[in-house]
């Protein structure tokens, strides 16, 4: 079996704002082979960047896009594949939108592997450890404090044991910041987890003050409170408090993750199949068990990209939450035919080979750009 193309897809809602919402476009890819057996993945960045990093023509040995890399290659050998990716684009590479667009890819050939073998992902990864997940639905902050609290009671009205609040108004002053956070505790009840994601909002001094005082409020996780660069700021904040601190959605290599657990001294890694790829989810999953750190995914994209973190968790010893957009929009809700239902709280793994989804060709057939 051979790979024959590999298309990059730009789905794009008619309306973007500024929202921080990945749901409103993305890039879906789609890798063929001569077998017929096609595979698809997601890509989480600038949506065209990434397009162009797949279907950029050859410049020279170092230089070229992943289409022209991969075709005539194996499918199945996905860690020689990425040998030749990483290589092949490293004159404008290594980091940033290139790994976000390998990652597609990857999870795409994951996908293509398990269909061939007729496997669901997770046993190719040498899972199950577990086959379910505690879900979290994942939301915006609203605008005040008392809106947080109604969206709160309405999250658990709908069977949700765990809620992540996180960005809107959150970093503009202290008495919002801890209103929002008191507000959503209130509508939750004292026994569903709550999660808050600062949105990258604060300095070590602010996130120290910030997180002691959220401690009140029985918090499970303060996410991403500095940016992601700030190591420093991350150790001296990791030490001062009990809270658990969560980042790691920006970053798309093991070895960035294992400087947020080595230097930054965080407690949960989030990583992003969509920007890691498959491959790098769980090796980033495996390097935090060695370090006795738990993993939980980054997802705020469509149904494959949701059946991807699935699979990767369910084949990790350390995985302990699962991320579910809760974002209105066709692109999360209808790309595939998968829904995953939230069943008392929790969410499962596909079991039919490779991801387990579905695409639906009249979705992206309306949002195609």
């Amino acid at each position: 079996m051979k790979i024959t193309d590999i298309e990059a897809i730009y789905l794009r809602l008619p309306q973007v704002t500024t929202a921080c919402d990945g749901t409103q476009d993305t890039l879906l890819v789609r890798v063929h082979t001569d077998a017929g057996l096609v595979g698809y993945g997601e890509v989480d960045s600038c949506p065209l960047v990434a397009k162009a990093v797949i279907e950029a023509p050859l410049s020279h040995q170092i230089c070229c896009g992943l289409r022209d890399l991969l075709k005539g290659e194996d499918p199945l050998a996905i860690e020689a594949l990425h040998k030749k990716m990483y290589e092949g684009t490293i004159y404008f590479g290594r980091r940033g939108a290139v790994r976000h667009a390998m990652a597609g890819v990857d999870v795409a050939l994951w996908d293509l592997k398990g269909k061939a073998l007729g496997q669901p992902v997770y046993k190719l990864l040498g899972g199950p450890f577990q086959k379910s997940f505690k879900a979290y639905a994942s939301v915006l902050f609203e605008d005040t404090p008392r809106a947080t609290g109604d969206l709160a009671r309405k999250l658990v009205g709908e069977g949700f044991r765990a809620v992540k609040f996180g960005w809107g108004p959150m970093g503009k002053d202290e008495a919002t910041d801890v209103a929002l956070v008191r507000e959503a505790r209130k509508g939750l009840g004292e026994e569903a987890d709550l999660m808050v994601d600062a949105g990258l909002v604060y300095d070590a001094r602010t996130a120290i003050r910030r997180a002691r005082q959220y401690a009140d409020f029985n918090i499970f996780w303060l996410e991403e409170p500095l940016p992601p660069d700030d190591l420093d700021g991350y150790r001296r904040l990791s030490d001062a408090v009990d809270v658990r601190i969560a980042a790691g959605e920006q970053e798309a290599d093991v070895a960035d993750f294992e400087r947020l657990m080595d230097v930054g001294g965080i407690d949960v890694v989030q990583p992003d199949p969509a920007r890691c790829g498959i491959s790098g989810m769980f090796a980033i999953g495996r390097a935090a068990a060695r370090r006795n750190r738990v993993v939980a995914n980054h997802t705020f994209k469509s149904g494959v990209s949701i059946a991807a973190s699935l699979h990767v968790l369910a084949a990790l010893p350390n995985a302990v939450r699962f991320e579910y957009c809760m974002a209105d929009s066709p692109l999360r809700h209808d790309l595939t035919r998968q829904k995953f239902p939230l069943v008392d709280g929790y969410v499962s793994v596909p079991e039919e080979p490779g991801l387990g989804v579905e695409v639906d060709e009249a979705v992206i057939e309306k949002y195609r750009q």
